[in-house]
């Protein structure tokens, strides 16, 4: 039996469903390996499991990190491996999710950066705030050229991680991006589906969930999570659809223009989706949505 069966896809590709059939079957705990659905805030906006289909099967890191919290894939990695560790000689796991990169570290491994102390962190952002991420960027540049010459300038939230680990070590980020550690999982001990549906349906997938999220209470929950007044460089502040509703909650945008833009960036996502699934998870195989049940039951038998 595989240790864990990884299911991969573009948004709104039915991967949540997909793994609940199988965990229901197999008595398999499922763990996200979604970047938004680890986070409390966002349950409608980031499609995550309802609480009934929580409790048809086992869920783990599903809503359970503050949007305060700035959760990479670092510590994401680590609570995997921690539930590796609890599960090991049990029923299998099920990664769902669509963040490949969370999919990478844990079967190629992940560079061992440092972990920033909180004060620290704050101190940075504090320093950061009302400041344009290019102009964060020329500061990157005049202390750490080599990690600078790697991001974008628009890329705010990687170049607030860069000076965060040059304030906590002294040291460049680029110094400890050298070979990965070992992997969670190793090759021959999981196996690997990506759901890939037909651009076309997928497209429409994407504008009616959008709908769908407005109806079950998307813009109060980002109403809630503007209340809160986060740092907008949060990742739980960028969640697909979040700053075209809030955008609308400020009066710059009508919902029906705010929702076109988000259902647009949303398919502009899952193209970036298909287009990693291409070339960062070659171990992967690409089934149709229909056709993924089949093929995780076999994965798993």
């Amino acid at each position: 039996m595989n240790r864990a069966l990884l299911i991969a896809g573009p948004t709104a590709s039915g991967k949540s469903a997909v793994a609940l059939k199988l965990a229901k079957c197999f008595g398999a705990t499922i763990v996200n390996a979604d970047s938004m659905q680890v986070y409390r805030d966002l349950r409608v906006l980031t499609a995550r499991p309802s609480g009934t289909e929580e409790r048809e099967a086992a869920h783990r890191l599903y809503g359970e990190i503050d949007g305060a919290e700035n959760f990479s894939v670092g510590l994401w990695l680590a609570r995997a491996r921690a539930i590796l560790a609890e599960t090991r000689g049990d029923a299998p796991l099920i990664f769902v999710g669509g963040t490949g990169l969370y999919f990478r570290a844990l079967t190629q491994g992940l560079s061992d950066v440092p972990s920033v102390p909180e004060a620290v962190r704050a101190n940075v952002r504090a320093e950061a705030e009302g400041v344009a991420a290019p102009s964060l960027h020329a500061r990157l540049a005049e202390r750490d050229p080599l990690t600078a010459a790697r991001l974008s300038p628009s890329d705010r939230q990687r170049v607030l991680r860069a000076l965060e680990v040059l304030a906590a070590t002294g040291r460049p980020l680029a110094e400890f991006q050298g070979g990965p550690a070992a992997p969670a999982l190793a090759a021959g001990k999981w196996a690997g589906l990506f759901l890939a549906p037909e651009r076309a349906v997928l497209d429409a997938r994407i504008e009616a969930r959008f709908a769908a999220m407005l109806g079950e209470g998307a813009l109060d929950e980002v109403a809630a999570l503007m209340r809160r007044g986060l740092d907008p460089a949060l990742p739980v502040m960028r969640a697909h659809g979040a700053p075209q509703l809030m955008a609308h909650l400020r009066g710059q945008l009508s919902l029906k223009a705010a929702a076109e833009l988000a259902v647009r960036d949303t398919r502009r996502y899952a193209k970036r989706q298909f287009t990693w699934a291409r070339h960062q998870m070659p171990d992967f195989a690409w089934v149709a949505p229909e056709a993924a049940e089949a093929a995780g039951a076999r994965a798993l038998s």
